[in-house]
């Protein structure tokens, strides 16, 4: 059983790239925001319905759900030293893992995940220190991830404010294949090559058995696309890093 859970569950990062003109054009940001700010701030309503009280792109279906930054609800994280977090994914909506925002403030520390439990994290805004059982502690800056194993003691601390994105699930372990910890980042993964596809893409989680999700990130010039319509029963978090874009859930676009 454990080969379907391999299939089930893909992780998805996307990044679409910024452009001035094109299919996926996007307005022209000011160079002193953030990278990634428009992870967190509405930015694609229509102007004449941004102050609309009531209005979202937010939808909830049965085999899908767009949660779109106007509707981040965040409260405190469990066992979490101040931070609030917005959950975006989680098996009450019948996922098998769970996906949220994590906002570190000042002094802010992690908790473990429940045993059991692998964690994968990437960084957004800010920087994050990370620091496992023996002392050793790694700094993490935007772009950087890393992937827990499960049952692996380790914390994340900032000394200024830092967003990051958290996936978690329940591990299922396979005979003779233990995963082993990861630290990277984004511009250190080769591109690699996509038979009948045009976009850019990296993966940042080893291919292994030991290893039972991906997590990918796609980068989409103007014009590019997704050429697979995707029909299966593996489960995705999507982000939407930069730029904007049109995708297909279901029958809605």
């Amino acid at each position: 059983m454990r080969s379907i859970f391999v299939l089930l569950l893909v992780l998805g990062l996307f990044k679409y790239a910024f452009a001035e003109e094109g299919f996926c054009s996007a307005p022209s940001e000011s160079k002193s925001k953030p990278l990634y700010w428009k992870v967190d701030n509405p930015t694609l309503s229509p102007i004449h319905l941004q102050d609309l009280p009531g209005f979202t792109r937010s939808v909830y279906k049965s085999n899908h759900a767009l949660v779109s930054p106007e509707s981040h609800v965040y409260g405190p994280l469990p066992d979490w030293i101040d931070t609030s977090g917005a959950y975006l994914i989680s098996p009450e909506m019948g996922s098998h893992f769970v996906m949220y925002l994590a906002k570190l403030k000042e002094k802010s520390k992690s908790g473990l995940p429940l045993p059991g439990v692998e964690r994968f994290i990437f960084v957004l805004q800010g920087a994050v220190t990370l620091t496992n059982a023996a002392g050793v502690s790694q700094l993490l800056k935007v772009d950087s991830y890393a992937y827990f194993p499960p049952n692996f003691e380790h914390s994340i601390e900032c000394d200024t404010p830092a967003t990051i994105v958290v996936f978690e699930r329940r591990y299922s372990p396979l005979p003779n294949h233990i995963p082993e910890p990861l630290v990277g980042s984004t511009d250190k993964q080769p591109l690699l090559e996509t038979p009948g596809e045009i976009f850019e893409l990296r993966k940042l989680i080893p291919t292994s058995l030991a290893y039972d999700f991906n997590i990918h990130i796609m980068d989409f010039q103007p014009g590019e696309f997704l050429n697979v319509k995707e029909v299966h029963y593996n489960q995705h978090g999507l982000l939407l890093l930069e730029g904007q874009g049109i995708y297909r859930l279901g029958d809605s676009w």
